[in-house]
């Protein structure tokens, strides 16, 4: 869509959650757009303070208020003849809404403290992570305004809907940390990158590469392993924390994904604890990890033997994390003898997303050699 809006002269709406990389598409935009040897001011509407948001835009007239020393221009008069983005735009005063509509509508302005019309050619982008139609409703945002704005609308989807991103996100990030500081980069594993795509990323792109920067930092000179994206995720989900409820509002893809990542998670923080504890030669039950209520995730004290047979397994430390996913799944069939329903329900995963991991590792003929041993 950004090729086909670019050469056309219009205004455009970028909507999104916050992080998701709408000024990348709004500088995009401007760079394949005619304009796009002429300025592009971006404008942060939601860091301007109320009482100076129309001088900072429009500009203002020497003695306008206390401080003006001078006259001096505003963020529209500095992009003449190119492009004004204007970003959380649906922080922006009501009052100076109306003024921002006759610009979108003629062009024209006043500076603060003038008397004097004046005239500008830009191209006008704004961005907002609200419902603007929403806001409109509850007299927070103009509705003409919002009509004006929205001739075209970009919707940029959140990075957990676009996962196959990852692969590329991650590398053009680290690539760019590594040689601005210096770093030796040896890049991630292949399993290190899956982890990453189990993992929700609510600060979309922008979490995703101080993620990035900071376990290339942190693991200086190493090739990064699941092992040490686990590491530095879990303070991210609160690995520390034995209740890791998932929001109600989550699609179940999303919630599937950050059950599986907070299981793997749980089993890694376990697996220290209770090395730990052999070494001393007893074990305390009662740290024991506990278990996810109603309020739907996982169901631990269902899987404590298996998970503890696990944990303790020497050959743990071994395994990969889809090799790790996939003997749980494996040990709780057979645990429920084979009963997909409770198996599923023990995990904290849809049915259909068992029958998926079944298929993808295979454990499909290995539940049917486990009975005809068993036989």
């Amino acid at each position: 869509m950004i090729v086909q809006v670019a050469p056309v002269d219009i205004s455009v709406l970028i909507t999104g959650e916050s992080g998701t990389g709408k000024e990348i598409v709004a500088k995009a935009i401007h760079k394949q757009s005619r304009r796009s040897s002429k300025p592009l001011v971006t404008v942060n509407c939601g860091a301007i303070p109320e009482g100076i948001i129309e001088s900072e835009l429009f500009g203002h007239k020497k003695g306008a208020f206390t401080g003006a020393a001078e006259d001096r221009k505003g963020y529209f008069e500095e992009a003449d003849n190119g492009t004004v983005f204007l970003d959380e735009i649906g922080e922006m005063p009501v009052e100076t809404q109306v003024k921002l509509l006759r610009v979108l509508e003629s062009g024209e302005f006043m500076r603060v403290g003038d008397a004097k019309t004046r005239k500008v050619d830009v191209r006008m982008i704004a961005a907002t992570n609200k419902n603007l139609a929403e806001e409109s409703d509850k007299g927070r945002f103009r509705r003409d305004l919002y009509y004006r704005l929205r001739t075209v609308t970009i919707d940029v989807p959140p990075l957990r809907q676009r996962l196959e991103d990852i692969d590329l996100l991650t590398e053009r990030f680290a690539l760019l940390f590594s040689r601005s500081n210096d770093i030796v980069f040896r890049g991630f594993s292949s399993d290190a990158i899956r982890v990453m795509k189990q993992y929700d990323w609510p600060g979309n792109i922008r979490e995703l590469r101080n993620f990035v920067e900071s376990v290339i930092l942190l693991e200086k000179g190493n090739k990064i392993s699941s092992e040490m994206v686990l590491k530095h995720l879990e303070p991210m989900v609160g690995g520390t924390s034995s209740n890791l409820p998932v929001p109600v509002d989550k699609s179940s893809g999303q919630a599937e994904r950050e059950l599986i990542l907070q299981q793997l998670l749980f089993l890694r923080q376990d697996m220290r604890e209770i090395k730990g504890l052999f070494s001393g030669g007893q074990i305390d039950r009662s740290g024991e990890v506990g278990y996810i209520d109603s309020g739907g995730g996982l169901n631990f004290r269902a899987l404590e033997g298996d998970v503890g047979n696990l944990i303790k397994s020497a050959a743990i430390g071994d395994m990969s994390v889809k090799d790790l996913e996939a003997e749980l799944i494996s040990r709780t069939l057979k645990k429920f003898n084979n009963n997909r329903r409770k198996t599923a329900r023990a995990l904290g995963i849809s049915e259909r997303t068992l029958y998926r991991k079944i298929n993808d590792y295979g454990l499909e003929k290995k539940q049917k050699r486990f009975k005809d041993t068993d036989a």
